[in-house]
């Protein structure tokens, strides 16, 4: 098959021959139709973080079931599916209460040290980004990674699903729980931080405040719900939120720089919270003042994945974007073959672009 290899740090993405076995146990072959770009995925092929090279990346995959290893018992061949990077046992003690996406054995979706490697070039081992690599035109996926979604969903929105609808909508709604009412603030108007907005307005927020620097990324928020922007270049964005809530009771930082962070828990109200989503630096610190924490009654949160339950939550957003009560077609915003993936992210960097999804597989 064709698939978008990184050789290296810095190497950029190639379109190569890669070998890929036949599913075994529990694991799923998958045609994939759709794949969507991550700045994930450009940061493991520009800086490593530990992953190993060569290595196939993307993790928003969402494509038709080929075949089925002889253990699996969740899908079948010709069902249409969405892949995430929440690898789960389904047995420790966190999978058996619920919180898969805190899983002590992440690593039980993965082949066995003694097992041959899912994906080879000449017998050398291609890896693959957190048991996925959806930057091809099949994938090999452990069924726990892989939620069923209706055949009428369009390929290029049920790859975001994945990813970005599950840890934006999933922040709000999972782990912060915001209530009717409340007030929300989300600084980083992205892909990610677009599905908080549209967490929000499911939750009944009362206030929903987008935060960015690029005028092209609020006009696309109030499109997608929020209620108020702030333009970050041209104010003081901790004195405008004060001004329209008297401290925030949910904000969510999707920039992940030490600077933002800190104004982010400024805005925080009273028995508020902070949530930690976007790293946009490796070395982003957030120091406290342990007795404003206890006087404020403050709570800072990191969140993975939108404290998400896989085979629950694709399938209720899924439906929720069929009954047209979340909006999603608005992300995609450029569709590109495999062989674009360079050009692709590049596009990114343009402020009016929110997601592109590799949909020519050929």
């Amino acid at each position: 098959m064709k698939a978008s290899v990184v050789d290296g740090i810095g190497a950029g993405f190639t379109l190569r021959d890669v070998d890929i076995d036949a599913p075994r146990g529990s694991e799923v072959l998958v045609d994939v139709r759709a794949c969507g770009l991550c700045h994930s995925d450009l940061s493991i092929a520009t800086m490593g973080l530990g992953y190993e090279f060569p290595i196939v990346l993307g993790h928003e995959l969402a494509g038709v079931v080929a075949a089925v290893g002889s253990d699996v018992v969740g899908v079948r061949a010709g069902d249409h599916v969405v892949g995430s990077l929440l690898q789960f046992c389904g047995r420790c003690v966190d999978c058996l209460s619920g919180k898969t996406f805190r899983c002590r054995y992440p690593e039980a979706t993965a082949r066995g040290a003694g097992e041959p490697p899912r994906l080879s070039m000449a017998g050398t081992p291609v890896g693959q980004m957190n048991g996925l690599g959806g930057f091809a035109q099949q994938a090999l996926v452990h069924e726990r990674q892989l939620a069923v979604v209706p055949e009428e969903l369009p390929f290029a929105v049920a790859a975001l699903l994945g990813c970005g609808v599950l840890t934006g909508a999933g922040a709000v709604l999972n782990t912060a729980k915001v209530q009717a009412g409340e007030s929300v603030v989300v600084i980083g108007c992205g892909g990610v931080g677009l599905n908080a907005v549209n967490g929000a307005r499911l939750a009944g927020a009362g206030a929903i405040i987008a935060i960015d620097l690029q005028r092209e990324k609020l006009d696309r928020a109030r499109a997608f719900g929020a209620t108020h922007t702030v333009d970050a270049a041209s104010g003081d964005p901790v004195a405008e939120v004060t001004r329209l809530t008297g401290g925030a009771d949910h904000v969510f930082d999707f920039v992940g720089a030490s600077a933002v962070t800190r104004q982010a828990l400024e805005m925080v109200g009273k028995g508020g919270g902070l949530y930690l989503i976007g790293l946009g630096a490796d070395d982003a610190v957030l120091e406290v003042d342990t007795v404003e924490m206890l006087t404020r009654q403050l709570h800072v949160h990191g969140v993975w994945m939108g404290s998400s339950t896989l085979p629950r939550d694709i399938p209720l957003y899924a439906s929720m974007y069929l009954q047209g009560r979340i909006e999603l077609d608005g992300l995609v915003s450029r569709e590109i073959a495999l062989h674009e993936i360079g050009k692709g992210y590049e596009a990114l960097r343009d402020p009016s672009v929110a997601r592109v999804v590799v949909t020519d597989l050929s």
